[in-house]
């Protein structure tokens, strides 16, 4: 008898000499739900989301609990809805590729669960795609003349990498986040504030209003020079603001804002352009949520430029959590033949580069 996963090896192979690879892929991580069908990694033919935002923000933040029951509302909906929106049907589909790590564990498994059900039923090879390779990824959706190698810096809520991508699915980590997040770091900001979940998007809209200049914040050091260090940035921002606060000051939000997001900025460029100096990069990448960031777009294409880099960036939405970075990195991933058997979990604390 013939398993799975021997059945759709063999249509692995034969996809290899196929011109137009379809994928459906699955996005469940975290707090949005998505699926998106991508052709030959680059091309958008669905893209569908489902946020949660309006529900978590009842509570300050994602709860974990509430955002795998969601998932399971909304992936068959979304499911369907993609197919309509891409004009195929099922058996148009060559493959289907799932987050299954890093994330909230309960929320990936609602995604591993309905990607696996669906490429068994389908008959068709199943990839599995780390998140953070996902974000990557996005950059070859955002530019098809986009090709390896390059430096990408990976900045989110969870995560702040720095990547040398040598080929695809090839990377070697720079440098990474010793604590706090860059993502983490203004959502915790934020708070101090006022201002409400998702705090780092409103930050960074307030901050457009306001003079980076007025006040001034620590640098960062680490030991590894590409490294990055918000904890100590992030606890000195709010310990300044409440003895302001305590002595009878008052913060001038828009300032104070902006003030912080120049410190982040300046800390994540400044590792950034010295990791692509030392290895003679001549193009740079962002990826991930906080690639989103208004100053950080700005000053990432003035400095590059300024010496000599092609820099590359995602649109807006996908910068942060959908599922047709996953059909990207997957593509790349099914041309080396690497798909998985059914018995697949998900891997909440899994790297994107094992030390």
């Amino acid at each position: 008898m013939i398993t799975y996963f021997e059945e759709t090896a063999a249509k692995t192979r034969a996809l290899a000499g196929k011109d137009n690879v379809i994928i459906l892929a699955v996005e469940s991580s975290c707090d949005e739900t998505a699926i998106a069908i991508v052709r030959n990694g680059r091309q958008v033919l669905a893209n569908e989301i489902a946020s949660q935002i309006d529900i978590h923000a009842l509570y300050g933040g994602v709860v974990p609990e509430i955002a795998s029951r969601m998932h399971v509302e909304a992936l068959s909906p979304l499911y369907r809805n993609a197919l309509k929106n891409a004009d195929i049907g099922p058996q148009d589909i060559d493959a289907v590729a799932v987050t299954y790590g890093p994330g909230l564990v309960g929320a990936l498994l609602t995604g591993v669960s309905f990607g696996k059900a669906l490429a068994y039923g389908l008959g068709v090879p199943l990839i599995k795609v780390n998140h953070i390779e996902g974000h990557v990824s996005a950059n070859f959706v955002a530019d098809a003349s986009l090709e390896p190698p390059f430096v990408c810096l990976v900045a989110s809520g969870g995560h702040s990498h720095l990547v040398n991508v040598s080929e695809y699915g090839t990377y070697e980590l720079l440098g990474h986040t010793v604590d706090d997040a860059a993502g983490e770091a203004f959502d915790k900001v934020a708070r101090v504030l006022d201002i409400p979940y998702p705090g780092g998007p409103l930050l960074d809209k307030l901050a457009e209003e306001g003079d980076e200049n007025r006040y001034t914040f620590p640098k960062m050091h680490t030991v590894n020079r590409y490294d990055f260090s918000f904890s100590g940035l992030k606890t000195a921002v709010i310990n300044q603001a409440h003895s302001i606060r305590q002595a009878g000051g008052e913060i001038v939000a828009k300032d104070w804002a902006a003030s912080f997001r120049k410190a982040v900025v300046d800390a994540l460029l400044d590792k950034t352009l010295l990791a692509a100096r030392d290895t003679g990069a001549k193009k740079l990448a962002l990826a991930g949520g906080v690639a989103a960031n208004r100053l950080l777009r700005r000053e990432t294409l003035r400095r590059g430029e300024q010496v000599g880099l092609k820099v590359y960036m995602p649109p807006i939405g996908l910068c942060t959590d959908n599922a047709v970075m996953i059909g990207s990195a997957a593509y790349y991933r099914l041309k080396k033949g690497e798909i998985s058997d059914l018995d697949l979990n998900a891997q909440p604390s899994i790297r994107l580069i094992e030390e």
